[in-house]
């Protein structure tokens, strides 16, 4: 693998730079100059293809020449019913990254995404929505938010992680599910059950298709959300993250009345949970992942809200 980091510029002076290493798509890659509460930035997306090794590759070309990463396209880390699972391989991709810290995101989407859903209440009024996610145990916070607002809910982890028609209706039932599986696959390759490289432009059609058509709201992970999707989403509304022009075309295409992101549009792209994260990170001058009262604070200071766009 030679020279990985040909025409890679370090950020100007003066400037924190936050790099987020992906397994997903280099399609997606993307950089930012954007200024967050006086600091100015360069946020980067660096995308591997699902290559991992080249992810670690590029943990230790970079290690100590930006502020803080961001992992992408995996979880390092997945906090359900206020317990951390860690996944074997991510923690392997990431262990070359020695000086400068690793965000996936679960922290912020324990927080960002909880608080999203309240302040969504006004707009969408919870309890009217029937609400499809995809996948929930990876985004506890969402979900038991939406439980709380009193949504009808499908929580889509076997029917659309394990292809077994069997829709969970119930946080008690999620927090079951989460108990049992999340100690086992935290020990299998990622890749085996999150779609990764050329398979986020792929989709899958299946049993779970007619939750889609059931659902007001699909909320979740973008490239989930689009790997099961049916051609036909006439008048629904996506609830998600990271998304890119060509995520709302794709939007547009399928019918997609509304699109709402939980984190904000800065320079031409809404960046994910885990490049946010890095970014709270890096302007704390800690070396490590925040609390969730620290990350609520830095949402507050710099105004995040969720970003409504009628399609």
């Amino acid at each position: 693998m030679t020279d990985i980091l040909q025409g890679w510029q370090p950020a100007p002076a003066g400037h924190k730079h936050v790099v987020s290493v992906s397994l997903g798509s280099s399609a997606r890659n993307a950089r930012e100059a954007v200024t967050v509460l006086g600091q100015p930035f360069i946020i980067e997306r660096l995308g591997t293809d699902g290559d991992p090794k080249k992810m670690a590759a590029l943990f230790q070309a970079l290690d100590g020449r930006v502020d803080a990463f961001g992992l992408g396209g995996a979880d390092l880390y997945v906090i359900a019913d206020e317990k951390r699972y860690t996944f074997r391989n991510v923690r392997a991709l990431v262990k070359q990254a020695v000086k400068t810290p690793v965000l996936d995101g679960s922290g912020l989407k324990n927080t960002l995404e909880r608080d999203a859903i309240a302040q969504l209440d006004p707009v969408l009024n919870w309890r009217t929505q029937k609400v499809l996610m995809v996948s929930a145990v990876d985004r506890f916070g969402m979900a038991e938010a939406l439980a709380q607002h009193h949504a009808d809910i499908v929580f889509g982890d076997i029917v659309f992680g394990l292809n077994l028609d069997r829709p969970l209706r119930s946080i008690a039932s999620l927090r079951r599910v989460a108990k049992l599986v999340l100690p086992v696959i935290t020990q299998l390759p990622q890749d085996w059950f999150y779609p990764t490289g050329a398979k986020q432009e792929s989709s899958v059609q299946g049993s779970g298709t007619k939750y889609y058509a059931w659902a007001d709201v699909i909320a979740g992970d973008t490239h989930y959300a689009k790997r099961y999707a049916p051609q036909d989403l006439t008048g629904k509304t996506i609830l998600t993250q990271t998304i890119t022009a060509a995520d709302r075309d794709w939007m547009r295409q399928r019918g997609v009345k509304r699109l709402i992101t939980t984190t904000p549009r800065m320079g031409s792209r809404n960046f994910a949970t885990n490049v946010l994260e890095a970014m709270f990170v890096a302007l704390s001058g800690k070396r490590e992942a925040l609390t969730g009262p620290e990350y609520l604070d830095f949402i507050r200071q710099v105004g995040f809200k969720p970003e409504v766009n009628e399609l």
